[in-house]
């Protein structure tokens, strides 16, 4: 039977949180990570949403607003662009497998009211070395990719909405043997719903003043099995994303817009499981072991939807170490702040914030990015700088994203785009 050296096999199912699928239960932390399949669904793919803590829901539109939220286009003031974003994957260890996630989006909007947009994710794993019973084999490039479209159209001038279907695609072991179960490359079948609102209006002391708010849910789908030999299948990383924001236009110049945003997934949560007094599992007449608090997480993809809103099972989450399903609940949800500053439209810079309960994958750092726009071309970096001491696979990163935003097809307006005024 073939045996893998796998180092970085698994690194899929562990990009997003620092413990995956894992309940301890102790005296002062309870720690209760949730687990999906294809976790690079939920990477921020490029360089301006990395400089603003992961967020683009409520952000104003950009080539990239297909990773976010895409019925942001149809408010684009441009007919059509295209970018390119590439991240660099656990850069702080030095790996020379290359290990990155490649990033190509792009949309049309042909008239006022409707537009079109695509994207393409992409994620190299690095190189693994395969054996069998201790004699080199092969080596193999597992990776992932996901592809959508999406129709966005206007429902009222100030709201939008769009309908995103993708398709996930997982090889991560070519066939090998795990756990005596021959593997297989995963495959799933995905949606986006969101929508945008956007309303000017002036303020006292601004040129103008923008608010913006949106909405998307994102990866309800199939779940994804990795072995025709098992009925196990792993929910995808179904999320709900909920931002607002400001934007300030002081005087024509001069812009600064301040966003926050939420970010909840919509999977159960892990359920603590009984054990007897020598830490044993304790199994009931039909061989499932016994829930001790939460609820049965191997349920339907819309029964999950609905239950992740009430699952967790809540213990120390109340006041004094008591047990609290809604205060757990509440740990479950990531929140970020950001800002941007822009000059004439040309020049950017920015700042964010991302929290993550401790208990609940324990990521928070700090974002900050810049970027420079001439005619029809931008460039945008980020770099993400660790605030609790807990090592990133973004750390001491810079990531690049190149776009290209065009307001008309004429080759007259295009040369004119974008210049001083």
């Amino acid at each position: 039977m073939k045996k893998a050296f796998l180092p970085l096999l698994l690194m899929s199912l562990v990009l997003i949180t620092n413990v995956q699928g894992q309940t301890i239960i102790g005296q002062d932390k309870y720690l209760n990570t949730i687990t999906t399949a294809v976790p690079f669904l939920q990477i921020a793919p490029d360089s301006r949403a990395g400089a603003l803590a992961d967020m683009g829901a409520a952000t104003s539109v950009d080539v990239n607003s297909q990773a976010y939220n895409p019925a942001k286009y149809v408010f684009s003031p441009n007919i059509f662009g295209i970018s390119v974003s590439y991240s660099p994957w656990l850069h702080n260890l030095h790996l020379d497998d290359g290990i990155n996630l490649a990033y190509l989006s792009g949309y049309y909007r042909p008239t006022e009211m409707d537009a079109i947009g695509f994207s393409l994710r992409y994620f190299n794993l690095g190189s693994i070395l395969f054996t069998e019973d201790g004699i080199v084999g092969v080596d193999y490039n597992p990776n992932e990719f996901a592809i959508d479209f999406t129709y966005n159209r206007k429902l009222i001038d100030e709201l939008s909405i769009a309908m995103t279907p993708r398709f996930v695609y997982s090889n991560l072991t070519l066939g090998q043997f795990v756990d005596g179960q021959e593997t297989k490359p995963g495959l799933a079948g995905a949606a986006d719903i969101s929508l945008f609102y956007q309303q000017d209006f002036k303020a006292r002391g601004m040129e103008n003043s923008t608010l913006r708010a949106g909405l998307n849910i994102q990866n309800l789908g199939s779940k994804m099995r990795y072995s025709s030999g098992t009925n196990r299948r792993e929910f995808l990383p179904a999320n709900l994303k909920l931002g607002v924001g400001y934007e300030m236009d002081f005087d024509g110049f001069n812009k600064l817009a301040i966003t926050g945003e939420m970010n909840k997934l919509l999977v159960p949560s892990n359920p603590l499981y009984a054990e007897d007094s020598m830490g044993r599992p304790v199994y009931d007449e039909y061989g499932n072991r016994v829930i001790a608090a939460g609820r049965n997480p191997d349920v339907s993809v819309p029964q999950g939807l609905i239950q992740s809103f009430y699952d967790a099972p809540g213990i120390g989450y109340g006041r004094n170490g008591n047990p609290s399903v809604f205060g757990e609940e509440l740990a479950e949800i990531i929140w970020s702040i950001g800002a941007e500053y822009s000059y004439r439209d040309l020049f950017f810079f920015r700042v964010g914030y991302f929290h993550e309960n401790k208990n609940k994958g324990n990521r928070q750092f700090l974002s900050l990015g810049a970027g420079i726009k001439y005619n029809i071309f931008n460039i945008d970096v980020s770099y993400l700088v660790s605030t609790n001491g807990m090592t990133s696979p973004l750390a001491n990163t810079l990531r690049f994203t190149l776009s290209f935003d065009f307001a008309s097809f004429n080759k007259a307006e295009i040369k004119n785009q974008g210049k001083l005024r």
